[in-house]
């Protein structure tokens, strides 16, 4: 039987956290912001920046929502994206993806402020990450590596396999694990073999974005199972990427869905707003 890695237990310990550093800054009339920049109406794009509102309300941080018609050109979005890379109030600028298809995600990336990348999407950042000189970083692989820490699980020397290569998770997520010393396998839907490439794991993080995909001929025994999917079943029920009654009883420790990754990821955001915006502002003090 596998330990069960809490995300959302973790995640609002480290609430916790941010919301102490928060009431220090505001004792200096310091006050982090962030925006939220969402086009559109997509449904999954609207829930899960009304959770990043709650989780900014809870903490202190100062939160806006701006909302454009999906009918707004690419210009006038890095017009609006360019505004608030001059404004002193918000740290931090999130835009929602994905984007309608009129509009490269791209260059809209590129138009943010490397220093209010709250996300650590923008090239700059990335390539610090990779360079091994991280500032921001991609929230979901971040909080993944605090989920490591907070249960003790040694990573280096150890060999990890990815499973999937975007540049949201999978590309980052590899990046972090070689930093820690890991030995790492990207693996994604083109790999040849893929179980037995997947059950040579120690640390087995899955983000292919495929509902049950991961049975048990993927997993080896003892393996750290981090299951990053957020899918949807027949009956509308969210589910991972892993089929966690089949791995679950192999695994040393896994994520559950929901309640494991996901929390982590807005918690991060969190974090990241903070620290972007003691960069700004107390660097320059």
């Amino acid at each position: 039987m596998a330990q069960l890695i809490n995300g959302k237990e973790l995640a609002e310990n480290l609430q916790q956290e941010t919301a102490t550093r928060i009431e220090e800054l505001a004792k200096r009339g310091i006050h982090p912001g962030l925006v939220v920049l969402l086009v559109g109406e997509n449904p999954a794009s609207q829930i899960y920046v009304r959770n990043k509102e709650r989780v900014a309300k809870k903490i202190g941080i100062h939160s806006a929502v701006k909302r454009y018609p999906a009918t707004i050109t690419e210009a006038e979005l890095i017009k609006e994206i360019e505004f608030f890379n001059q404004s002193t109030e918000f740290h931090g600028i999130l835009v929602q993806l994905p984007l309608p298809d009129h509009i490269n995600e791209d260059h809209i990336l590129l138009a943010i402020d490397p220093a209010k990348d709250v996300d650590g999407f923008h090239p700059l950042n990335i390539g610090r990450l990779f360079a091994g000189m991280p500032q921001t970083i991609p929230c979901t692989p971040y909080g993944i590596m605090k989920m490591f820490e907070a249960y003790d699980i040694p990573l280096a020397g150890k060999k990890a396999v990815v499973i999937g290569r975007s540049n949201i998770v999978g590309k980052p997520m590899g990046m972090l694990l070689l930093a820690a010393d890991a030995t790492v396998t990207m693996a994604h839907s083109k790999t040849l073999d893929l179980p037995a490439v997947a059950s040579e794991a120690d640390i087995l993080v899955v983000a292919i974005g495929r509902g049950h995909f991961v049975t048990k001929e993927f997993v080896k025994p003892g393996a750290v199972v981090i299951d990053v999917g957020m899918n949807r079943n027949a009956e509308g029920k969210l589910i991972g990427d892993v089929k966690f009654d089949e791995v679950e009883p192999i695994a040393s420790h896994i994520t559950p869905v929901p309640g494991g990754v996901g929390p982590m990821t807005i918690t991060m955001l969190m974090q990241q707003t903070v620290e972007c915006c003691e960069r700004q502002v107390l660097d320059h003090e």
